[in-house]
């Protein structure tokens, strides 16, 4: 919503700059995007100028010569305009001014002749759309007035993000009655009040009949007819506001109906009535199939959930949406029929949306206006139809309404505004600032009686709405105390042990250098089969969105690796050539599991969940862990590095993870594991496969992805213990062991763990060999082994007893010292 900032003056006048009511306004709800200007970015060296006497350029036919006064004395300036004249007021810009596209006008030779100045089109200041020569001002300005004060210039226009609410910030006076509100500045009267005279011949009824058909899709369908209406360009400041505003001047009448709606937020449309056979408007469903030809020239299909607005030759607008090209106005217009109507808001947004029609008046309607905003517009219509077309009233409106709702009337309790809000605010200030957004109030013991305005009746519905309304207006940030919420029992919430565990989860992966990411929730159904996950894996078979919002997003994601592998295209894209990115969060599998808690999706209620959604942790790193230097380094992440991610993370949460041969199908064969806790899979780790990283087009990369429910159960953080300085001294030995090719390092870890019994405290692989001397398929694994007692020192025959019971656990998987 774009609001020129002279035109919230005309209504409210803040008396502060545009960037501090837009600050004021954002702080109580009502979002201002930007700032921009409309025409010049400055008035400054804009004046008015009488032309003195126009002569032809003597070397270029297309030019004129002419002598301008401009309050300073005359002025030579070249102008290449068709209609400039001796005796004209024209608009003038003088050497120093900046033009709209940043121009500057600067003294200039044109064709061997001086010019000392520019005369200006509407189109060059922005106050037209188009232009076929110079703007002409009334007489009355004289020689060297300031520009701005004829025409807006250097106009501030405030962008609003209008929340669905709140239907009447979408219009003018509706958010000048909220800088009322806001900042006590004085309200003019609302620009209803009055209303234009009827002095045409005969009576509406005379000229037009409405026939509604259903009255539950149109509450109310008003209309007034004018005659001898004169069809002309709008005037230079109607036209400049609307462009300020983002619409394009089109023609008086047109432009009228689009400024009232700008003002009112209530849409209109005005028909041709000699286009309108007998006068006869009909308000019915349309036909399934049934064909109409909208003002922007395209052929609609229809069906009969859709409203239409017809004449006897069929339809002449889709209601609330769009008119026809049959009843359009013209420059030939000379009587019209002007309709207010009153749509179903969740129909027009059906309509709209199967359509793929959204217009100015939709996205208004849409939000269900209230029926009694219809007569408003139509008073603030007719005095501008009648005093810019020169048009006449014919006496009487044609008002076809289903019955208007009584307006809503709320209990406000003072006690219940202090227990919400933590604060008192006195009723005598419950009652101004309420007044103040125009609802009506009665004050009674202790309660306020309030009346809900037409324009908030779809926004506020209950006490709270009012206390809400109460509490922005008198200031959410700088007058509202920070209050903890009463407990009866004394203490305040916190977070949950799974809580805790996923944070600290996520800020160890944090500090070893990964950024995050949050990937959508919704996926392309074919996400899973990029990834090559088929058949009877339940990844393969993700929950469907029962009303998606696009195709791309009609399926709930079954792992975060594929949100980790877009980010990672679209970083190395831009120039990234290292990411290390990872993402904490849901995904949704069909099948459920009992007893996981909540980290594993098991949200326990009255009915069971329709999915099942664990919390998983995933990472990626792709490129080089450190940038490449003189002193080397360069190289890519690999498998192991991340490996090292996941044991430290382990360490943290003081658990203790298994690596096995993985075999998901988006990973490297060979360079990929499945990770494993307490002998239970819980995720994955490796090599991305290069046919998957030639589908997201990156390079290669590493992954890991683990479901951070199983951890958080295991883990023994919050039961941390301590140990004593160790007093006697640890036995360091080294052995080499020799294994077949298909054995893990693990495996042979958890062996010699188990058979070294409490006194071996530490089992590391620090090397591994393959070679002639070992034999083909077979691997030489160089561990080192700490030994310790916390009681006595160990003897030599202690730590050889306890060499030979690993040398006999090795042979149980094929393994042996070598020596």
């Amino acid at each position: 919503m774009k609001i020129p900032y002279s035109w919230l003056s005309e209504y409210c006048d803040a008396g502060v700059e545009p960037r501090q009511l837009a600050e004021r306004l954002a702080m109580t709800g009502t979002e201002v995007e930007r700032i921009t200007v409309s025409g010049p970015p400055s008035p400054d060296n804009f004046v008015v100028g009488k032309v003195l006497a126009v002569e032809r350029h003597p070397d270029e036919d297309r030019l004129s010569v002419c002598r301008v006064e401009t309050g300073d004395g005359e002025r030579t300036i070249v102008c290449g305009a068709p209609n400039v004249a001796a005796g004209q007021t024209v608009a003038v810009s003088l050497p120093g001014a900046i033009m709209p596209g940043g121009q500057k006008i600067r003294d200039s030779k044109l064709r061997g002749v001086e010019s000392n100045g520019m005369i200006l089109s509407e189109l060059e200041l922005e106050l037209g759309a188009e232009s076929d020569g110079i703007m002409v001002l009334g007489d009355e300005f004289a020689a060297g007035q300031p520009l701005s004060e004829v025409v807006p210039l250097a106009e501030p226009v405030l962008e609003l993000e209008v929340t669905p609410n709140r239907i009447d910030c979408l219009g003018v006076y509706g958010v000048a009655r909220e800088v009322h509100a806001i900042t006590g500045a004085s309200l003019k009267p609302a620009p209803w009040i009055d209303d234009a005279e009827a002095v045409g011949h005969g009576s509406v009824e005379e000229f037009a009949s409405i026939t509604v058909e259903v009255p539950e899709l149109c509450p109310r369908f008003t209309a007034r007819v004018f005659t001898d209406l004169k069809v002309a360009p709008s005037p230079a400041w109607l036209r400049a506001r609307l462009i300020a505003s983002g619409q394009r001047p089109i023609n008086n009448l047109v432009d009228i109906t689009n400024y009232v709606m700008l003002l009112t937020a209530q849409p209109l449309h005005a028909f041709d009535l000699d286009e309108v056979p007998g006068g006869a408007l009909t308000v019915r469903a349309a036909a399934d199939g049934e064909k109409m030809t909208t003002l922007d020239d395209v052929d609609r299909v229809l069906d009969s959930e859709m409203v239409l607005v017809c004449d006897d030759n069929g339809p002449s607008a889709i209601a609330g949406i769009m008119g026809g090209q049959v009843s359009e106005v013209s420059d030939q217009t000379t009587r019209v029929l002007l309709e207010v109507a009153n749509w179903n808001g969740p129909n027009i947004l059906q309509t709209s949306r199967r359509l793929a029609l959204r217009s100015e008046a939709s996205s208004r309607f849409e939000k269900q206006l209230h029926p009694e905003l219809c007569m408003r517009a139509q008073q603030i219509a007719s005095r501008l139809i009648v005093g810019l077309c020169d048009a006449r009233l014919v006496p009487g409106t044609i008002d076809v309404a289903a019955e208007i709702p009584a307006p809503r009337i709320l209990n406000l309790r003072e006690s219940r505004v202090e227990g919400l809000l933590g604060m008192q605010i006195s009723q005598q200030e419950q009652i101004e600032y309420l007044m103040r957004l125009g609802f009506g109030v009665e004050a009674g013991e202790g309660v306020l009686e309030v009346t809900v305005p037409p324009d908030r009746s779809a926004d506020v519905t209950r006490e709270v709405d009012l206390i809400e309304e109460v509490a922005r207006v008198h200031g959410l940030s700088e007058n509202l105390p920070i209050t903890l919420p009463a407990s009866a029992i004394g203490r305040v919430g916190g977070l949950s042990r799974d809580q805790r565990l996923r944070r600290r989860a996520e800020d160890v992966v944090r500090d070893l250098g990964f950024n995050e990411v949050v990937g959508f929730s919704f996926v392309h159904p074919e996400e899973t089969l990029k990834l090559g996950v088929t058949g009877d894996d339940p990844r393969a078979n993700p929950v469907r969105v029962s009303n998606p919002l696009s195709e791309d997003q009609s399926v709930m994601r079954t792992q975060l690796i594929g949100s980790l592998l877009t980010s990672a295209r679209y970083n190395r894209a831009r120039g990234a050539s290292r990411v290390a990115l990872f993402e904490s969060g849901r995904v949704y599998l069909r099948d459920m599991v009992d007893g996981a808690g909540p980290l594993s999706g098991d949200f326990r209620g009255i009915q069971s969940p329709p999915a099942f959604e664990p919390h998983h942790l995933a990472g990626l790193v792709g490129g080089p862990i450190n940038p490449e230097s003189w002193r080397g380094s360069g190289e890519p992440a690999g498998f192991f590095d991340l490996k090292g991610v996941l044991e430290a993370l382990a360490a943290h949460l003081r658990v203790s993870l298994t690596f096995q041969p993985g075999s998901e199908p988006f990973l490297h064969p060979g360079r990929s594991a499945e990770v494993t806790l307490d002998g239970a899979s819980l995720g994955y780790l490796g090599e991305l496969h290069p046919r998957i990283a030639a589908t997201w087009d990156i390079e290669t990369a590493v992954v890991f992805e683990i479901e951070l429910g199983m951890l958080a159960r295991s883990a023994g953080v919050g039961e941390e213990a301590f140990h004593d300085i160790a007093a006697f001294p640890s036995v360091n030995q080294d052995l080499a062991v020799v294994v077949p090719e298909g054995v893990a390092a693990a495996s042979v870890e958890a062996e010699i763990g188990n058979a070294g019994g409490e006194l071996l405290r530490q089992v590391t692989v620090f090397d591994v060999y393959r070679g002639d001397q070992i034999g083909a398929d077979r691997k030489s694994l160089a561990l080192r082994l700490e030994f310790r007692a916390d009681d006595r020192t160990l003897t030599e025959d202690e730590v050889r007893e306890l060499r030979e019971r690993i040398s006999n656990a090795l042979d149980g998987i094929g393994g042996s010292l070598r020596v």
